[in-house]
């Protein structure tokens, strides 16, 4: 009798506490250059994104574009990895895509009346790619709402995803820049520009 091979799985809980700890462990750790904590949790995002692309696509024939690459990121990469497809993808025809997702799983969880989130400290924006919230709300002037707050400390969290489309995209030879906003708890989206 034959043993069918089965597909490895960990549970989505798994992965929300992974990336939770990370940005937790990096702004910790990088108290003396704080700049830093962002950029090293993207790096681990595009190494992951790197290998998954990778397993994702032996079995297929090479793409011919890079629409046919954004195309595969925001249906079969992103089902994969986040369990369902971008809500929307929108593009300049100039090599900029927006990927929108109207309920990011890895931001459902965050709330916007969390007491815990004066505890945090936002990491700061490690490159001019990612905005984070908390730039894009300076001018606000101090009053700062509940959900602009949550929005903030979910920009945190979007380090990780971005290091994933943008390993992902470099591995099939896209090269390219990825940054992420929050708009409105759990959405986000995600705009990739590619490199000429």
């Amino acid at each position: 009798m034959a043993l069918v091979p089965r597909s490895r799985e960990i549970a989505e809980s798994c992965l929300d506490f992974l990336n939770i700890e990370l940005v937790a462990t990096y702004a910790r750790q990088s108290n003396l250059r704080p700049e830093l904590a962002g950029r090293r949790i993207e790096a681990i995002g595009f190494q992951v994104g790197q290998q998954l692309v990778e397993r994702f696509t032996k079995d297929r024939a090479r793409f011919t574009d890079h629409l046919d690459v954004i195309k595969f990121i925001c249906k079969d990469f992103w089902a994969e990895v986040f369990k369902k497809q971008v809500d929307n993808l929108k593009t300049n025809h100039r090599g900029v895509f927006v990927l929108q997702d109207n309920k990011f799983r890895w931001l459902t969880r965050i709330s916007a009346d969390a007491p815990s989130f004066d505890a945090l400290t936002p990491l700061p924006n490690p490159s001019p790619n990612l905005r984070s919230p908390t730039e894009r709300m300076a001018g606000a002037g101090g009053a700062v709402a509940g959900s602009m707050k949550a929005s903030a400390v979910a920009g945190q969290f979007l380090y990780l995803p971005c290091g994933l489309i943008k390993g992902a995209l470099t591995n099939l030879g896209v090269p390219c820049t990825v940054s992420a906003e929050v708009t409105t708890l759990p959405g986000c989206s995600f705009t990739v520009r590619i490199k000429s």
